[in-house]
C-alpha cells in the first residue's frame, strides 16, 4: 500500500525538507539524513517568488510564508552614485505574477519546513552514501553509520557538490566556477530609511532589502579569481570595494561586524545532466541544476522540484521530463543575467545602464517581463495545477 512506501532523503536543506514534507503528505514514510549536526542552514536570506510560494501551498505552508513579506513599496535598480536606473513596484509584480515576493531568513524557512514533518523524520550528524540506485523489483540502498536503509525512493538533495549526483552520473563534469564571489550579511539597522534596491557597478553589484523582523539583508558580488579571501577580514574587503557607494551601503558596512559577513565563491552546473533520475533515485535543487543567484531562483527551483517529485513519485522519468527542460532554461537565464549585471567594460556598462533606464520608463510591465514563465509557474497538483498536468492527474 502507498502508506508503507519508504523514501530516504539525503540532505536536510530547503529542497530536501520540502521533498520530505511533500512525500509525507502523500503518505510516504520518510527519513531525512543530514550530515551536519543541526539543520541550521549555511547562508543568510532567501527570496521566495510567487512560483515557489504556490509550491509551498501544496504542503500547506504558502500563507505562513507570505505573511513574512516586508517589501510593500517601490524599489529598483541604482548606480553606485545613487542614481535610479529603474523603478520596480511590489504591487505591479504581485499583480503580474499572482502574489508577493517574500524575503526571509533561511533559518526561518528551514524551521517552517521541518515543522511539517514527524519528530523522528530528520536524523542529523548522519552522513549517507548511495550503495545501489535500485530498479524494477529492487529497492535502492543507502549506507549510513547506523547501518543500511532500503527505500522505494531516494532523493538526492545534497547540494552543489552532490555525492549522489556523482554516483548516478560519474562521467558528468560537475559544477564550474561562475566567475564571481558573493558576500551576505543580515543585521539590525535601526533608524536608517531606504528603498529596497540593487545597485550595479563595474563588475560589482550590491543589494539592500528589509526583512519582516526589522533586520536588513544585504548582499554583494564581484568578479574575482576563484578561491580568494580578504587579507584581513571580509568586512574590510567590502569597505574597499563598496565603501564609497550610495547610502545605505556605508551605513550597512558601519553596522556590520567582520563575523557578520559570509563569503562564498559561486559555482553552477554549466552542462545539464542527462536526467534527474536513475533507478529509484532522483535529484533535486543544486544537486540537479545549481545556478548563479542572479535571478534569485536557486531555492525557488528546489522547492518546485520537491512538489513535482511528490506528484510524480511513482514515475521518476516523468519527474525528469517535467523538470529538466524548465530548470535548464532558468539556469541559462541566470548565467546570462550574471554576464549583464557583472559587466566590467565601461562602454558596455554605459550602454547597459541606458537600456535599463529606457526599459523602466516604458513601464513596469516591460521591466518585469524577464520573469514571465518563471514567477507565474504553477504546480501540477492542487491547490494549483499547471495546464501541462491537470489537477486530477495524480
Amino acid at each position: 500500500m502507498a502508506q508503507s512506501r519508504r523514501a530516504v532523503v539525503i540532505g536536510g536543506g530547503i529542497g530536501g525538507l520540502t521533498a520530505a514534507a511533500a512525500l509525507h503528505a502523500r503518505g510516504w514514510r520518510v527519513t531525512v539524513l543530514e550530515r551536519a549536526r543541526s539543520l541550521e542552514p549555511v547562508g543568510a536570506a532567501i527570496s521566495l517568488a510567487p512560483n515557489s510560494l504556490r509550491a509551498l501551498d501544496v504542503i500547506g505552508l504558502g500563507d505562513e510564508i507570505r505573511a513574512l513579506a516586508a517589501w510593500a513599496g517601490d524599489g529598483g535598480l541604482r548606480t553606485p552614485g545613487g542614481r535610479w536606473l529603474a523603478r520596480t513596484s511590489a504591487d505591479a509584480a504581485a499583480a503580474r505574477f499572482g502574489g508577493p515576493l517574500v524575503l526571509l531568513h533561511r533559518a526561518t524557512l528551514i524551521t517552517s519546513l521541518a515543522s511539517r514533518l514527524p519528530a523522528d523524520t530528520v536524523r542529523t550528524a548522519s552522513a549517507a552514501t548511495l550503495a545501489d540506485p535500485g530498479g524494477p523489483g529492487r529497492p535502492a540502498r543507502v549506507t549510513t553509520s547506523d547501518g543500511e536503509l532500503e527505500a522505494d525512493l531516494v532523493v538526492g538533495a545534497d547540494g552543489i557538490h552532490s555525492a549522489v549526483r556523482s554516483a548516478l552520473f560519474p562521467g558528468h563534469p560537475g559544477p564550474v566556477y561562475s566567475g564571481f564571489t558573493t558576500w551576505r550579511v543580515v543585521i539590525p539597522l535601526p533608524g536608517v530609511e531606504f528603498a529596497s534596491h540593487e545597485t550595479w557597478g563595474l563588475g560589482r553589484i550590491w543589494g539592500t532589502h528589509p526583512l519582516k523582523d526589522g533586520r536588513v539583508y544585504a548582499y554583494a558580488a564581484a568578479r574575482t579569481p576563484a578561491g580568494e579571501s580578504a587579507p584581513d577580514d571580509e568586512r574590510a574587503e567590502l569597505l574597499r570595494r563598496f565603501g564609497d557607494w550610495h547610502e545605505p551601503v556605508p551605513a550597512v558596512l558601519a553596522a556590520a561586524r567582520p563575523r557578520d559577513v559570509l563569503r562564498h565563491d559561486v559555482h553552477h552546473i554549466a552542462e545539464p545532466l542527462p536526467a534527474y533520475h536513475r533507478g529509484r533515485v532522483t535529484l533535486v535543487g543544486d544537486a540537479a541544476h545549481a545556478m548563479p543567484p542572479t535571478l534569485g531562483q536557486g531555492g525557488n527551483q528546489a522547492i518546485e522540484d520537491a512538489v513535482v517529485l511528490a506528484h510524480h513519485c511513482d514515475d521518476p522519468a516523468a519527474y525528469t521530463a517535467a523538470r529538466l527542460p524548465r530548470t535548464t532554461a532558468v539556469a541559462r537565464q541566470a548565467v546570462r543575467v550574471a554576464r549583464l549585471n557583472l559587466m566590467t567594460g565601461r562602454a558596455g556598462v554605459a550602454v547597459r545602464n541606458t537600456a535599463m533606464a529606457a526599459l523602466s520608463k516604458a513601464g513596469p510591465a516591460l521591466f518585469l517581463r524577464g520573469f514571465d514563465g518563471i514567477a507565474d509557474w504553477r504546480p501540477p497538483q492542487r491547490p494549483y495545477a499547471s495546464q501541462q498536468s491537470p489537477a486530477g492527474n495524480h
